[in-house]
């Protein structure tokens, strides 16, 4: 199987199985997709990240569908029910709902009535009943009575032979294929207001009475609907059958149903049996199977593309252009509190530190020109960077009057503060700043990101920069490896000056582990920088076959 896996994979990604096979190997062997693009080119004969990335995104699917094949069949197997056209369907089922599809029969479950109704004996007159309409079900039905049996009247019969009937229905994959690709093109999601949340759940009103194609919805209202349900504001459903008229008789999908078997629904004895046991199989068991999946479709298409975009909006703000090594003076703004200010060097080394009221209420503005100009001339500041959060407007108001004032043609910069605060309370900034206060460590943040947007975002946590839409509605861990990825990548793509770089930027390395990443930092702040790479051969634990896998620039 695991070269059918690899075939399927190189068809996909229109390569050779040569490639993937080589791909495989170094992912299994435990390489990162940045490490192998770009140190391993000659290996995977030119895969670039993206591919690879789609590969090991397919691999890790196919795999798990393929030992869930395996469990599927020494399940029905074990059963005795394993004939060869069901071994060759699930053999060819290409996808995990595919073959859940073909196992739902044979699945083990609790007694059902269907079950139950087998039993008594009831499947002779199931079967009669729906491929002889000819027959009268109260007359066939008297047949099977049987109190021992538990089957009271006539009654019990024909409703024990209906749930047969439902629960074959709402097994047959084929069917339930079709029935999945008229909805998916065809249904809506309805959204209604639950009775008496109009005040609680005033913020959804926008979903209060909504209906949208459910092939339609785009992932920020599916998510927004989702949460309004799980706050008990809002009411789910999918509509089958949204342009039907309210005195149409039988769902569209009902029809389905009848034309997969091919019955001919007409004013036979049976007829009207069958119609119920059609009509019932529909509302009582496929719609409400089919409603619990594609709504669950739609939130997990709803949670990729939402990590999607977080991912796209931090892979902007992560390559945003470095303004480079110029000594930045940057402002973390505030009111009440004060503007907090630190000067850092080319380097990003702390130089000082301030706190300013240029704004309301103390608009102590004269004195707060005082230091920072101060500042600047002691410094020799190139650039100041102003934080975007509250009182940024009025702070960047004061500096750019402050500058025109002093005749000073330096520019400043307004900079995303995102995760600044939450850098600043970190156990990585108490280790750089250990006797700064919390509130300054933001300023020295904002400084730093101007100079090198990369290299001080890798130390927040990719969630807390605050980048994408619903964060907390979406699956953390997904959340979490597709951020890391994202990290991972860009780090990679542009490369470190291990002259300058963090512990936090080079363990994002390929190649480079934590412990390795902090010794490389130890040796260069005992012995000062590395003057070419032969002197990273001696920084503890980096030999030469992790230096051969490490991109570094010693400018």
């Amino acid at each position: 199987m695991t070269n059918s896996i690899t075939r399927q994979i190189a068809n996909e990604l229109s390569v050779n199985e040569a490639q993937v096979n080589a791909a495989v190997t170094l992912l299994d062997d435990g390489n990162t997709v940045p490490f192998i693009a770009r140190y391993r080119k000659e290996v995977t004969q030119g895969l670039d990240d993206t591919q690879l990335r789609n590969l090991e995104s397919r691999l890790g699917y196919l795999r798990e569908l393929e030992d869930r094949r395996q469990v599927i069949l020494k399940s029905i197997d074990e059963q005795g029910k394993l004939d060869g056209t069901l071994k060759n369907a699930i053999l060819g089922a290409d996808s995990k709902t595919s073959l859940e599809d073909l196992y739902l029969p044979y699945k083990p479950k609790r007694r059902t009535k269907g079950q139950i109704a087998i039993e008594a004996g009831l499947e002779t007159l199931a079967d009669l009943l729906w491929a002889e309409p000819e027959h009268d079900p109260e007359t066939e039905s008297s047949k099977y009575i049987s109190a021992e049996k538990g089957v009271a009247d006539t009654k019990a019969a024909l409703d024990g032979a209906r749930a047969i009937l439902m629960e074959r229905f709402a097994e047959d994959a084929a069917l339930l294929a079709k029935v999945r690709r008229h909805l998916q093109h065809n249904a809506e999601l309805s959204s209604r207001m639950v009775d008496g949340k109009e005040q609680e759940g005033a913020k959804f009103k926008d979903y209060f009475a909504h209906d949208e194609a459910l092939s339609k919805v785009p992932s920020h209202r599916a998510l927004a609907m989702f949460r309004g349900r799980n706050e008990g504001v809002l009411q789910l459903t999918l509509n089958a059958d949204p342009g039907q008229d309210e005195k149409s008789t039988g769902s569209y999908c009902e029809n389905i149903i009848i034309d997969h078997y091919g019955v001919n629904i007409g004013n036979q004895p049976a007829d009207r049996w069958r119609k119920q046991v059609i009509s019932f199989a529909w509302r009582i068991k496929i719609s409400m199977h089919m409603e619990t999946e594609l709504m669950s479709g739609l939130r997990d298409m709803a949670e990729t593309g939402a990590i999607q975009v977080f991912a796209d909006n931090l892979k902007d703000l992560l390559m945003a252009a470095p303004a480079g090594p110029r000594c930045t003076l940057g402002i973390d703004p505030g009111l009440r509190t004060g503007c907090k200010v630190a000067v850092i060097d080319n380097t990003g080394k702390l130089l000082d530190t301030a706190t300013i009221y240029p704004t309301p209420p103390q608009n102590k503005i004269a004195e707060s020109a005082k230091v920072v100009l101060g500042f600047i001339k002691k410094h020799q500041v190139d650039l100041i960077a102003i934080g975007n959060g509250t009182a940024s407007r009025e702070t960047d108001a004061f500096v750019s009057k402050m500058l025109k004032d002093a005749e000073l043609k330096i520019q400043s910069v307004m900079v995303s503060e995102a995760g600044a605060s939450v850098y600043s309370a970190s156990e990585l900034a108490a280790s750089e700043f250990p006797s700064l206060d919390v509130s300054l460590r933001g300023a020295v943040s904002i400084a730093r990101r101007l100079q090198d947007p990369l290299a001080e975002l890798v130390k927040i946590d990719p969630k807390s920069i605050g980048v994408g839409q619903y964060q907390h509605d979406v699956s953390q861990s997904q959340l979490a490896k597709r951020l890391d990825t994202v990290v991972e990548d860009c780090v990679n793509a542009v490369g470190v000056d291990v002259n300058s770089a963090s512990p936090a930027l080079l363990n994002r390395v390929a190649g480079l582990s934590s412990t390795i990443a902090q010794n490389i930092v130890a040796f260069r702040d005992e012995n000062g920088r590395f003057a070419d790479r032969k002197t990273l051969l001696k920084v503890p634990r980096l030999g030469q076959k992790p230096m051969s896998s490490v991109q570094v620039s010693l400018e």
